[in-house]
């Protein structure tokens, strides 16, 4: 990563920080992991597992945790804190602006916006983007190139829409929202009905609501309702390639990793976090802070509290216990078979 930044804007990133050492290096032009970084690079120590390259680092700025024991060598600065990897994020968000400005407000020419919508100040509208009738946009919101606001679909205040990303008619996105590229809310759910031979298809007449601070990855797809609505808990937070589908109620402060699928009307409490492949079947209901371990196949409704692995789905410890004797079974068979001859 090429950046640019001086040690004077680093060190008031980071107030809980305590510095160790010197460098005569001023700027910092590169962050690196802890074995690839040379001279006038930032790393860091975010995992125990890697402290035995502390000492062979190039760096010249390491952020280590208050905890490390250790110098830093000649020409090196040590940065304790008592959260590395947050301290990481911040200098991290402070370059992202330098890097990745927000662009002027304004409609580009090629956008078309309907005259009916409502467009607040400050917002960003960018190439080749559909902004339907009576669709509003909230201030100081960014509207990628490529996107679609369907019609009566709103967008609240500070929100970032990723190029290529289609919000359908009616759907309601709350306040600093982020949604990247290609993700695509309020598309039809899955419903058909068998009509002699055929499938007839159910019309999905409800909405998607996006309460504020969730943050959706790329290429995941949010159904919208049969009828009311499916909604998504402020704070959530998905990652790329997941499928949500109609009716389903996910809760505030949920972590929800890669490629999971989440059939119709199953409900997440708060604070439920999923591993990446899971699967859930439809109508269940999972209690709050549950964790679900990733490839794991929900069945059933799950306790408030629990930890679930496998498929079918057991308690973590239980499907911990019975892997480990799995990989035990051709010994006892062997052994099995060499008794059972003996006799």
């Amino acid at each position: 990563m090429n950046v640019s930044l001086t040690l004077d804007e680093v060190l008031p990133l980071i107030p809980d920080a305590v510095a160790e050492g010197s460098t005569s290096v001023t700027e910092i032009k590169g962050i690196s992991s802890l074995d690839t970084a040379r001279e006038e690079d930032l790393s860091f120590l975010g995992n125990s597992k890697y402290k035995s390259q502390v000492p062979l680092t190039s760096a010249s700025v390491v952020l280590l945790p208050e905890g490390y024991v250790g110098q830093p060598k000649g020409n090196q600065l040590f940065v304790r804190m008592k959260e590395p990897s947050r301290g990481l994020a911040e200098i991290c968000r402070f370059l992202e602006k330098r890097i990745s400005p927000s662009p002027a407000p304004g409609i580009h020419e090629t956008a078309f916006v309907h005259p009916d919508a409502n467009i607040a100040e400050g917002v960003f509208i960018g190439p080749f983007s559909f902004v339907g009738r009576n669709a509003s946009v909230g201030p100081n919101s960014e509207i990628s190139s490529h996107c679609h606001l369907g019609d009566h679909a709103q967008i609240g205040e500070s929100c970032r829409i990723h190029p290529g990303v289609k919000i359908l008619s009616r759907c309601l996105i709350g306040d600093r929202v982020i949604l990247n590229a290609g993700v695509v809310i309020g598309s039809e759910g899955y419903g058909f009905d068998q009509v002699g031979e055929s499938h007839e298809k159910v019309p999905h007449l409800g909405l998607v609501v996006i309460e504020e601070d969730v943050e959706i990855g790329a290429n995941t797809c949010i159904d919208r309702a049969r009828f009311e609505e499916t909604r998504i808990g402020a704070g959530t937070k998905i990652d790329n390639l997941v499928q949500i589908g109609h009716n389903v109620k996910i809760g505030k402060g949920c972590l929800i990793v890669a490629q999971v699928g989440i059939s119709g009307s199953v409900q997440f409490e708060d604070h439920v976090v999923v591993g990446g492949q899971a699967g859930f079947a439809g109508h269940l209901k999972v209690g709050k802070g549950a964790k679900i371990a990733g490839q794991a196949g929900i069945t059933k409704d799950v306790e408030a509290g629990a930890f679930l692995k496998g498929n079918p789905a057991l308690p973590f410890q239980l499907a911990q216990r019975i892997s480990v004797l799995q990989r035990k079974l051709p010994e006892l068979f062997n052994r099995f078979a060499e008794e059972a001859g003996n006799k």
